[in-house]
């Protein structure tokens, strides 16, 4: 079975379509104001009612207060909430309460010690997604879309239920093999179908899925 593909950090009209016509499964909008890729709360809403049926719609959230919460689930029809931030357990079960969406919480890995604190989330977290921590010295760095990749064997021998998606510094040219060495049936890109930062290639966009699929 092919790995499943989120793009994620879509702005545009074109790069949500692009994302849809080449088969991703799901697609992922920002809702943090230092990243490039951050949406306006109405452009949101218009963007999230392209996406059919059938391919999930993900908001990407960084410690994220209520009222943003409130206000972005009542623009948009979101079916997950991304937590990208340092939400503890119990803020995980809060806000799974308060919007009755699912969570996939976020995971910044450098060595395996960092895959200790999965624990603590197996009973309240619906998916993982394991992202790269980024480097102490990295100018402008944000909470993900980084550009930059862990080694990815530290997940080959992941044993658990929960759902996982790979994400960090993945490109077409290198997701098919972060996908075997991984395990992963799940991968998320941003930075790696994008010309600059914020702005996503649609050409891009097609290879990297067919890369994933020909994993």
């Amino acid at each position: 079975m092919a790995a499943k593909v989120k793009i994620c950090g879509l702005d545009r009209a074109e790069a949500v379509d692009a994302a849809v016509d080449a088969g991703a499964a799901m697609t992922g909008f920002v809702f943090y104001n230092p990243s490039p890729r951050n949406l306006d709360i109405d452009l949101a809403g218009s963007l999230i009612r392209r996406v059919p049926a059938g391919v999930e719609k993900l908001g990407l959230f960084v410690d994220p207060e209520d009222t943003l919460i409130s206000e972005v689930t009542g623009a948009a029809q979101l079916d997950l909430l991304q937590l990208h931030g340092d939400e503890t357990p119990e803020r995980v079960s809060e806000l799974k309460d308060m919007t009755g969406l699912p969570v996939m919480k976020v995971f910044k890995i450098e060595s395996a010690a960092d895959l200790e604190r999965l624990e603590a989330y197996r009973e309240v977290a619906d998916r993982f997604l394991f992202d790269a921590r980024v480097p102490k010295d990295m100018e402008n760095a944000l909470p993900g879309g980084n550009a930059v990749s862990f080694d990815w064997q530290l997940l080959s021998d992941l044993e658990m239920q929960t759902p996982w998606v790979l994400a960090g510094g993945l490109t077409a040219g290198n997701v098919a093999e972060a996908i075997h060495v991984s395990g992963a049936d799940a991968v998320d890109v941003s930075s790696g179908v994008e010309d600059r930062p914020g702005v996503k290639n649609v050409a891009k966009i097609k290879a990297f899925v067919e890369a994933a699929a020909s994993a």
